[in-house]
């Protein structure tokens, strides 16, 4: 069994991908296939506003499972198992902010306030505007996470550089943090 999930090993290590609200959450496929071809089963969470950002029903079929975003009903089965690992991509400012203070009102933040309480690897990447990344509180929530244990890439602004251009969403880089940490 697994230490921190209390079942035997599956053939594939079950990977939660919880997304937030951002637009270059739209790609979010990306970081399936790219998991995928690293041998990881996937699971998507979004939070409830991070649902509308991407295409629900591709990414359902890209993974075989449903996407959740609200909680399950008492004695409703669970449709996934219990995670090895969980990536957060992309993560917005609100969301870092909310699973710090350890706020626990979607389930998107309730997993992840979980996943540490069972030393579940956490690996994350920030999307977040420079103006929100200047906060007090994002600083110390970053502060607070990293110091959980949490992995956290470079953070993405989404904001052009000088030419106009944007920088490359580098979701693969999620899967490299976790694989540091096994």
């Amino acid at each position: 069994m697994t230490e921190h999930t209390g079942r035997a090993p599956a053939a594939k290590p079950f990977l939660y991908v919880v997304v937030c609200a951002a637009g270059i959450a739209q790609d979010v496929g990306r970081l399936i296939a790219a998991a995928q071809e690293r041998g990881w089963e996937v699971g998507v969470i979004a939070t409830p506003q991070g649902l509308g950002f991407f295409d629900a029903e591709a990414v359902g079929a890209r993974t075989g499972r449903p996407i959740r975003s609200a909680w399950r009903a008492p004695g409703e089965a669970r449709p996934f198992p219990a995670p090895d690992a969980v990536a957060v991509a992309p993560a917005t400012f609100n969301t870092v902010n909310k699973w710090a203070a350890g706020i626990s009102d979607t389930l998107a933040l309730g997993t992840l306030c979980e996943a540490y309480g069972l030393g579940v690897p956490i690996a994350v990447l920030p999307c977040v505007s420079d103006a929100l990344a200047a906060h007090p509180a994002y600083r110390a929530s970053l502060d607070r996470l990293r110091g959980m244990g949490v992995r956290f890439g470079d953070r993405y602004s989404g904001e052009p550089d000088a030419d106009g251009r944007r920088a490359e969403f580098r979701w693969e880089r999620v899967l490299d943090l976790l694989a540091a940490r096994t």
